[in-house]
């Protein structure tokens, strides 16, 4: 596996990913568009030139709002996730951030617990963050 800094021939990988995992996937000009921004940063990764899954951030002074961490199915528990967070803590750690968060679905024990072994802690909820199926959001960061 590797873990590398998203570029546009990464795109169609990702976009496949995106309307495998979420009700509600971004669009390809959304994801062009915070390719652009310089404020956000995405990592894929990827086994045998295919993207099998990608997270990505938006950067606030020093703050970072996770948008996404995406796994495809057929490459979930293998330490994939695990991988792409790690990456995204430590850009965040060298680059001095104050703090990294997210939301997740209340229902996705899974991911909260792998939050949870990169020491996020949960700081809130948002009601009825999610559509279909709605459901609240709880707010996880990572204080460093």
């Amino acid at each position: 596996m590797k873990i590398q800094r998203m570029t546009r021939e990464h795109l169609d990988g990702v976009l496949k990913i995106e309307n495998e995992c979420f009700s509600h996937p971004w669009s390809r000009e959304s994801l062009l568009s915070e390719l652009d921004n310089p404020t956000s940063v995405f990592f894929v990764a990827s086994e045998n030139n295919a993207v099998i899954g990608y997270i990505g951030m938006s950067a606030v002074i020093d703050e970072g709002y996770i948008f996404n961490v995406a796994v495809t199915e057929s490459k979930r528990k293998r330490g994939v996730g695990s991988a792409l967070i790690s990456e995204l803590v430590t850009y965040c750690k060298k680059r001095g951030f104050a703090f990294v968060t997210l939301e997740v679905r209340r229902s996705n024990q899974k991911a909260t617990s792998l939050y949870s072994n990169f020491g996020f802690i949960r700081v809130g909820e948002r009601k009825n963050y999610y559509r279909d199926p709605e459901e609240d959001a709880v707010l996880m960061t990572k204080f460093f």
